[in-house]
């Protein structure tokens, strides 16, 4: 493996996450042999959640420098030379920048739900799903606000776009990546012109159109450009990386989890369960109706997606978690984060399938799913519940995927949408089979946990970098995965409980009720 990584021959994905940016270098066989991460959390800045340009460079370098000592430790060897690179980040935001590349307002991350009057306004106008998180509908609601910074708008990208845009100066994005920003036009694979043109009558008064600021849309395989000298200096501080090194399309954080999911054909699914919780089945044909719940996306190569978005999963498990690490601290317990995580979950197994009447809400954040602005974590009962710790702990590891099953009900029942797998990734999984059988009673379908599901975005950004530069002639992306990432995989795949299947179904219909008391509490507390 020395040699391997000494002749520049390992692949490298980075993905920037919501609580983590990791990397992942890959070697001859697809499989990991480092990795590197930096964690971080954003802000509530002006009622905006945002992360500040300095914390973006830091921890890219930071992760970079760590995975960077990993190699050396492991095979005593230097960076000096890559195959290929790739970059992800999470999915939609808003990042605008002036025609000298300065950001003109803070990155607004796909956390705020601010823009629910653009959004209801362009999902009319264009008949076509337009979510809050999208790039357009902030967009549009900056320019309904009357925001002064609209009219020196000469670029608009994501995250991951403005990263791939410093480090390799193209202006482009992957299409499951470009797909959050603006709708698709999935016969081209390329934004949809006659939407352009639609938004371009409502900015006559502005002096740019729509299509002149946004970066171009590549596929899976696609050349995105190389890494330039003055983008080696920033993505290695210490130098030793050389320029020059092929880079493919960047790409959101749902891309890289169909391709680390191997759900990137027709029929197949996965749902990608951490700080947001995301479910995403790859669409044989357009759905019947225009469903707000939904976002229409797309696989990295271009193939229509419908995919259920939810702002929050385990952020309120986590806090639930570290409440309890305090309490068992005060009485001079001391037991290690990952044992307290496990004893949790399979508390929670033990729960009542309806959770004994217990309900919470793990809101930390808006939900646009159930039209909430706000978050405010709750948790409610009866004096006749049975609150006891099972059903709470049960009760807050249903939250995580509640509103999730929400969305995928319009999906699965409503519009019997043909779903024949789907897998399961993320930290929810990291404890075994709980969370995985949760997700399939939930969705009342098999869910397989592969043996790979810890690594996560980065590793799938990897792969398709890894795809940019081995595909052969005709080989598509799910080829190449099905054939040369995945044939000797190992996973395990539960079947739905009939009686959890019921709890979770009485647990949901509660859940729907009692939105009144999540509004009331997001109206009246502050």
């Amino acid at each position: 493996m020395k040699e391997y990584i000494e002749s520049g021959k390992a692949v490298l994905g980075i993905e920037f996450g919501s609580t983590r940016i990791k990397a992942v270098l890959i070697g001859e066989d697809k499989a990991p042999i480092a990795s590197g991460s930096h964690d971080w959390e954003n802000s509530l800045v002006n009622g905006i959640w945002t992360y500040s340009l300095e914390e973006i460079w830091e921890g890219l370098q930071d992760c970079y420098s760590q995975l960077a000592k990993d190699v050396k430790e492991q095979y005593d060897v230097e960076i000096t030379q890559l195959a290929a690179i790739g970059f992800s980040a999470m999915m939609h935001g808003y990042m605008a920048f002036d025609k000298d590349g300065e950001l003109l307002v803070p990155f607004r991350t796909w956390r705020n739900a601010i823009t629910e009057e653009a959004s209801e306004k362009l999902t009319k106008l264009f008949n076509y799903p337009i979510p809050q998180r999208w790039s357009i509908a902030h967009l549009y609601q900056a320019m309904l606000n009357g925001e002064a910074h609209v009219k020196d708008i000469a670029f608009q990208t994501t995250l991951a776009g403005y990263i791939h845009w410093k480090l390799s100066g193209k202006k482009v994005l992957g299409v499951g990546e470009a797909s959050g920003m603006f709708p698709i036009d999935i016969e081209t694979r390329k934004f949809n012109t006659r939407m352009i043109d639609q938004f371009n009558e409502l900015t006559k008064d502005l002096p740019w159109t729509l299509d002149s600021i946004l970066p171009e849309v590549l596929l899976a395989g696609d050349d995105a450009g190389v890494l330039t000298a003055e983008g080696a200096k920033l993505l290695d501080v210490s130098g030793k990386l050389e320029p020059g090194i092929p880079m493919c399309p960047p790409e959101g954080d749902a891309g890289t989890g169909m391709a680390a999911t191997n759900s990137v054909k027709v029929g197949t699914g996965n749902i990608s369960a951490g700080t947001s919780v995301f479910g995403m089945v790859v669409l044989e044909k357009d759905l019947k109706a225009v469903h707000p719940e939904i976002d229409l996306v797309t696989t990295p190569s271009g193939d229509l997606v419908g995919m259920v978005h939810c702002n929050n999963c385990t952020s309120d498990l986590n806090a639930w978690v570290n409440c309890f690490k305090g309490c068992l601290t005060a009485y001079g317990v001391e037991v290690s984060m990952p044992k307290l995580y496990d004893t949790f979950y399979f508390e929670a197994v033990k729960g009542d399938p309806d959770c004994g009447n217990v309900l919470t809400y793990n809101y930390v954040s808006g939900e646009n799913i159930t039209g909430m602005e706000i978050g405010r974590p709750l948790v409610v009962r009866t004096p006749e519940s049975k609150f006891d710790f099972p059903n709470f702990a049960k009760a807050t590891l249903y939250s995580t995927l509640s509103v999730l099953k929400i969305g995928l009900d319009i999906m699965l029942v409503d519009e019997g949408v043909k779903l024949d797998s789907i897998t399961g990734h993320g930290g929810l999984y990291k404890t075994p089979k709980v969370g995985q059988q949760i997700t399939a009673n939930a969705i009342d379908a098999p869910v397989t946990v592969m043996e790979t599901a810890g690594e996560g975005g980065a590793w799938g950004m990897a792969l398709l970098a890894d795809y940019m530069i081995k595909k052969e002639d005709g080989e598509t992306l799910d080829m190449y995965l099905e054939n040369k990432v995945f044939a000797d995989s190992r996973g395990m795949t539960l079947e739905p409980q009939p009686d959890q299947v019921e709890g979770f179904n009485v647990f949901i219909e509660r859940y729907k009720k009692g939105l009144a008391i999540e509004r009331a509490a997001v109206n009246t507390m502050e």
